[in-house]
């Protein structure tokens, strides 16, 4: 593979407060640009671990880095005057950090969203399609010829900013049809080529509008490139046909697409405690790798270190001993698919570059931990289901969701309705908890942190407790069982002294007869992508008609973590 690409917004997130954050993108507007702040507080450090993590990442075997993103670095005049000396700034300290980059011998790429507006660009662009490529064109060539340290431009259509980034300047979801985004690649293509650069098509959609299914759909995709023959461009997928989930097969798009591709990956599993604890993924992208082998004009991996949710976990891989999870991943990511190692190799070879002397103890604690997150953090007969709702593909994972653990009569219900042997589920998960005392004794003898792995054991003790609750009688002693859990884990792992998960605990009945819920979910839910009729009669148009009027009218009846993170719920649903 070419391109050996990884995240590097890390150092950019070090002086932030505690408390949850959007790891989607580089928080601009906290950035000093007052001149003495800004050098002193901000961007000098900034450089300063950017060398550092450049440094480390070319020595894991990378040979790129991406950073976030063009609109504030590319100067336009339809931008306010205000925007635009931030703009300024930025590009003259960002500027630095690019020479940086270069002399550290990596390639580099600007992530871009489209489309970032401001009041005024707003009501400047109109909406007018024509005009907004025209205007997009516009701002990449200006940037493209301001930055020649830029090796390319990595595109996201199918998300924006979430609700946290409250300041004018932000970026909104325009691109809304496969023709829409065809027309787009048409437009800027030519000006790639001219410029010898790379324009990288990420497919990663959260289901909006008839484009948001082109993450699955072959359809949309072959809509979406047709005609699309340009050596300037590279499509991006997840390696699944969801976000970075486990008990997905690999995303067939990599098969049917002749363009050249790069598989995205995460290191940092914003799913599955994003580094608080061991969560190998050496098994699952050992397996994709072998199957990669069959794909034609595969270029490249890029790999998220540090990028993704929104959560309070906060280690910064590359530049805190405390991130170790998090390296071992990026580290056997790319040794196995930029080097052709398989995960054991690989995990030897960190050994190697890490002085870790116990080998064999971290191989078969990480295949332990592998195991423990398929078998405990997910529930393995709900996870090997396949389900699609609307433009989306349901994940696997439905009781724990980024740092928030759902215990409640509702999913009691969906688990009962979804899970057909309860005990046996329940049994698999005390098994599971069993496994990760002998990691313990494994991270004890690697001279590893063995407080990770008591707090990992804290945590998924409460998820196994959970599906007690799930599957078994409801009895008054279980009740008391939880929430004497629930307090300890809060006394153990206090707010702001380490980030810790959020346990949802509630008891309200859930007021849907379990018949009616399956009615209600068959009829919403398909097992296969492919629409049915009543998916184009009912679930694409009038629910998406009915959810919106239900949120402008009814917004509490929605649950506050729905309206509230990220893009909000009702993103899906337009």
């Amino acid at each position: 593979m070419n391109l050996l690409l990884i995240d590097a917004i890390g150092p950019f997130f070090r002086m932030l407060p505690k408390g949850r954050k959007n790891w989607s993108k580089i928080p601009f507007s906290s950035l000093s640009l007052e001149p003495q702040a800004r050098r002193r507080q901000h961007f000098d450090q900034i450089a300063e671990d950017l060398r550092l993590f450049a440094r480390r990442v070319k020595q894991a075997g990378y040979n790129a880095v991406s950073l976030d993103d063009v609109p504030h670095l590319a100067d336009h005049p339809w931008y306010e005057p205000e925007i635009r000396e931030r703009i300024a700034i930025f590009r003259q300290e960002f500027r630095r950090l690019f020479t940086l980059l270069k002399t550290e011998g990596l390639s580099l790429y600007l992530t871009m969203d489209v489309l970032t507006l401001t009041p005024r660009l707003k009501r400047k662009l109109c909406g007018d399609e024509r005009r907004i490529n025209t205007f997009l064109h516009e701002l990449l060539q200006g940037f493209l010829s301001d930055f020649p340290e830029v090796n390319g431009v990595i595109l996201r259509i199918g998300e924006s900013d979430g609700r946290d980034v409250k300041y004018q300047f932000r970026s909104e979801l325009h691109i809304r049809t496969p023709d829409q985004l065809n027309r787009l690649l048409e437009t800027l293509l030519p000006l790639f080529e001219r410029e010898e650069r790379q324009l990288i098509l990420r497919t990663w959609t959260v289901g909006a509008y008839p484009v948001g299914d082109c993450i699955w759909h072959p359809d949309t995709l072959a809509r979406s490139l047709d005609g699309i023959a340009s050596p300037a461009f590279i499509l991006s997928m997840k390696y699944g046909e969801s976000d970075f989930f486990r008990y997905l097969p690999l995303n067939p798009h990599f098969f049917n697409t002749r363009v050249q591709k790069i598989i995205e990956l995460q290191a940092r599993r914003e799913y599955e405690g994003c580094g608080e604890y061991p969560s190998f993924i050496g098994g699952d992208y050992e397996a994709y790798a072998r199957e990669l082998e069959q794909a034609e004009n595969i270029v490249g991996m890029s790999v998220w270190c540090q990028t993704g949710g929104w959560v309070p976990f906060r280690r910064l891989a590359y530049l805190e001993e405390e991130a170790l999870w998090t390296e071992i991943n990026a580290f056997v990511s790319v040794q196995i698919f930029g080097h052709g190692l398989g995960a054991k190799e690989a995990v030897s070879r960190f050994c190697l570059f890490k002085g870790i002397q116990q080998n064999d103890a971290l191989w078969e604690l990480l295949q332990l931990s592998e195991e423990v997150v398929k078998e405990l953090l997910y529930i393995p007969e709900y996870a090997q289901k396949q389900f699609f709702f609307r433009r989306v593909r349901i994940p696997p994972l439905l009781s724990v969701y980024w740092n928030t653990i759902f215990i409640n009569h509702s999913m009691r219900k969906l688990m009962r309705h979804f899970v057909s042997d309860g005990r046996a589920c329940i049994a698999q998960g005390q098994a599971a908890l069993h496994k990760i005392e002998r990691m313990r004794l494994l991270a004890g003898e690697a001279g590893l942190p063995v407080a990770d792995i008591e707090y990992m054991q804290e945590t998924f003790a409460l998820l196994a407790l959970a599906r007690e609750y799930y599957f078994l009688p409801y009895s008054e002693e279980l009740r008391i069982r939880l929430k004497k859990a629930k307090k300890r884990y809060k006394k153990r792992y206090p707010s702001g002294t380490r980030s810790r998960y959020k346990v949802k605990l509630s008891f309200k009945p859930f007021r849907l007869r379990r018949r009616y819920l399956g009615w209600f979910l068959a009829l919403l839910l398909r097992r296969q992508p492919g629409y049915r009729l009543i998916d184009h009669l009912l679930v694409l148009h009038l629910l998406g008609i009915s959810y919106r009027l239900l949120h402008v009218s009814h917004p509490k009846l929605i649950p506050k973590f729905a309206r509230k993170r990220a893009m909000g719920l009702e993103t899906i649903f337009k």
